[in-house]
């Protein structure tokens, strides 16, 4: 008698408090597998440490990885409340491919009918950006800036092979500089988002279970 094999897990890994409580608050329904939801802490070297250490778990050894949260955009016209789906990540120590961009932009019109969802290069950071900082990230070809995306995918595929992902929330864009997520309109819209997403994600996931032809 065959046995279905069981269903690989899903891993979205977030920095913040406030975008841990937008991803459980969110809908959790229509998940495929276990799903975990992680928060690596702050900056870049949290996320790695937070990421490699769960993923030497044996049951999460498989994990399908999808980093999630704010991010600040660096091209002009952005506003808070765009999405943004990674083509790639970047890093000083290397790039790493998104899988399933197409489908993630497809799922998250359907989410989040109305908002605007920008697709490219999220490139990483140590520190806030502010100011001319995001015009020399901009002529790099990168169109949003966070400090976890990258580290987090890197270490994750750094684990072992696995489809890995990226979307985010911009929370502040060149004319639109956030001060204190809390407080200020663009934060609360970010943070509506954010609370939305989680079907798109378990579709991407979903997809990724589909026999290949």
């Amino acid at each position: 008698m065959s046995t279905q094999p069981a269903p690989s897990p899903l891993l979205i890994a977030c920095a913040l408090g406030i975008e841990h409580l937008a991803l459980r608050t969110g809908d959790r329904t229509g998940a495929d597998g276990p799903v975990t939801v992680l928060r690596t802490g702050m900056g870049p070297r949290a996320a790695e440490r937070s990421i490699s250490g769960l993923l030497a778990d044996p049951a999460l050894g498989g994990a399908a990885v999808l980093a999630t949260g704010f991010c600040a955009g660096l091209a002009p016209g952005m506003h808070p409340g765009d999405l943004v789906v990674a083509e790639e990540t970047r890093d000083p120590r290397g790039n790493v491919p998104c899988v399933g961009t197409d489908l993630l932009v497809k799922e998250l019109v359907r989410a989040v009918p109305g908002r605007t969802v920008h697709t490219g290069p999220l490139t990483g950071s140590d520190h806030v950006v502010r100011g001319p900082e995001r015009s020399d990230l901009l002529a790099t070809g990168a169109i949003a800036v966070d400090m976890e995306s990258a580290a987090t995918l890197l270490s994750a595929v750094r684990a072992g092979e696995r489809p890995v992902a990226a979307v985010r929330v911009v929370v502040d864009a060149p004319e639109h500089e956030l001060v204190r997520i809390g407080t200020i309109r663009g934060g609360i819209s970010a943070f509506r988002v954010l609370r939305s997403v989680l079907p798109a994600f378990f579709e991407w996931h979903r997809s990724l279970l589909l026999p290949r032809r």
